[in-house]
């Protein structure tokens, strides 16, 4: 089979788990191919701009720090790095998800990289999908450019944020074991195989229970520090 067929067939047979493993394909109504390009003084139009753009647009120009003043201001916090992880949360439970049940599946793992993607953060939340329906890479290497980007945005620790992507990726095998996709224990034998190496290796670990896949994380995501905000079930710190 084709490799554009075998990833559209992977993403068909996961996406009914939740709506973060669907993953749409194709370019989206009203995307703005050119807002790569960096441009200071288009700063202050990002913080409105709620447009599709190609995924280039993550690593330079205003779309990114336009998205992460919003959630600022969506949620409140006088804090920036607390938005830098909120977009980040979104955003790899967004594009993990769909890749961590292709591997459960033993199917074709979707690029992610950012010159893949279209992406866009609304009054609706974070949105992604795909250019191409082409086989992608490991997730560090998917990854690491959008962290970077992030903390040139944020003062955000990157602990903190690959820290997101394990919780995100052992949110995503809790949701394939539980739907019966794959078992709990292929689920936690194969979140360890992806925590194996850094930058994910030592971001949490699981914790033993049967028939479950549960995780603690060794960062703490800040959600806590919004008016009203919490712990999360995978936090290492006490519950607030």
């Amino acid at each position: 089979m084709p490799e554009p067929a075998r990833v559209l067939t992977t993403l068909r047979q996961v996406r009914d788990l939740s709506p973060f493993f669907a993953l749409d394909v194709g370019e989206p109504d009203g995307s703005r191919p050119d807002e790569s390009r960096h441009d200071e003084s288009r700063h202050d139009e990002g913080r409105h701009d709620e447009s599709w753009h190609d995924g280039d647009a993550l690593l330079s120009g205003p779309a990114l720090p336009g998205a992460i003043d919003r959630i600022t201001a969506r949620y409140r916090t006088t804090e920036p790095r607390v938005a830098a992880s909120l977009f980040f949360l979104g955003y790899t439970a967004r594009l993990l998800s769909p890749v961590v049940a292709a591997r459960a599946v033993d199917g074709a793992v979707p690029d992610v990289r950012p010159g893949n993607l279209w992406w866009r953060y609304g009054t609706d939340g974070l949105r992604v999908r795909l250019k191409e329906p082409r086989v992608g890479t490991g997730i560090a290497e998917s990854l690491a450019p959008v962290v970077d980007a992030v903390r040139a945005v944020a003062p955000v620790a990157p602990g903190l944020l690959w820290g997101n992507a394990a919780s995100s990726v052992a949110g995503a095998l809790r949701i394939v074991a539980r739907a019966g996709t794959a078992s709990a224990e292929d689920c936690v034998a194969l979140g360890r195989e992806l925590f194996a190496e850094p930058p994910l290796r030592g971001t949490g670990e699981f914790v033993p229970f049967p028939g479950e896949v549960a995780f603690r994380r060794r960062s703490c995501c800040l959600y806590y520090r919004l008016d009203g905000g919490g712990t999360c079930g995978d936090c290492p710190l006490p519950a607030r």
